[in-house]
């Protein structure tokens, strides 16, 4: 009975044990499964978070697309800008040649305006009778190319007092005329109707004052009148715009 009892209670202690055994080998189950689960939700965190941060990742991945785009972008600008530069180039290059050509427009356009000193200007009465008309002619007698502006500006008297004869504006060419060194220009100028009884004075030599980009230039020159001198009616003369060469019809008048 005693060895029954002890057997009994050897069986009861080690039962006992192994229920701690089993309890504690519970425990440790559940805390690896704890451990376990705290790792797989560790891992589906992380992996949520890998996920989560994936959109991020991606746009992370997006900005290094965007990036790359933006490198390539960079890449394309530098390309961008090389076809630019190229583009700039050749237009500078175009404007260049236009403006070249343009600039052969411009650099007559603003030419130096010829000054009184630049000219030397001949009166020469026009082939009629009576006289009605003259030609002006202004030769470039300075070393470099200048531009006459407009037309003459023509006092038949004394400079201060005269009247200033007016343009007829039918006569103005379409061209700025530019004078090489030695070239001349011309213009043509009514000085009376050629009838007995107009109001004439006799001119032996009159004044021609030339134009700046700004209005009259300093200074004027003073033009011989043809052998006998001009019948001059201030009240009908008229002058016509300087020209490489006078036209028929646009400077008749």
């Amino acid at each position: 009975m005693r060895t029954h009892r002890t057997t009994t209670a050897l069986a009861v202690a080690v039962t006992a044990l192994s229920l701690g055994l089993t309890a504690c080998g519970g425990g440790t189950g559940t805390g690896a499964k704890d451990a376990g689960s705290a790792t797989g939700a560790s891992a589906s965190s992380s992996a949520s978070s890998a996920v989560s941060v994936s959109p991020s990742a991606a746009s992370s991945a997006g900005t290094g697309t965007t990036d790359t785009g933006t490198g390539t972008g960079t890449s394309g600008s530098a390309g961008g800008s090389a076809t630019t530069a190229d583009t700039a180039a050749n237009t500078t290059t175009v404007a260049t040649g236009t403006g070249g050509s343009r600039s052969a427009g411009s650099t007559r356009a603003k030419e130096r305006a010829c000054a009184a000193g630049d000219v030397r200007i001949t009166a020469a009465k026009a082939d009629e009778v009576p006289t009605e008309h003259i030609v002006l002619t202004a030769t470039n007698t300075s070393a470099s190319s200048c531009r006459l502006i407009g037309y003459p500006l023509i006092a038949f008297g004394e400079i201060q007092t005269a009247k200033d004869v007016p343009a007829v504006a039918k006569s103005k060419p379409a061209a700025p005329v530019v004078l090489k060194p030695g070239a001349p220009a011309y213009a043509n100028v009514r000085i009376a109707l050629g009838g007995v009884d107009e109001d004439a004075k006799v001119v032996t030599a009159f004044n021609v004052n030339l134009f700046a980009a700004d209005g009259p230039a300093e200074g004027s020159v003073v033009v011989k009148a043809p052998a006998g001198g001009l019948a001059v009616n201030e009240a009908v003369a008229k002058t016509g715009y300087w020209t490489h060469e006078l036209r028929s019809g646009a400077d008749e008048f």
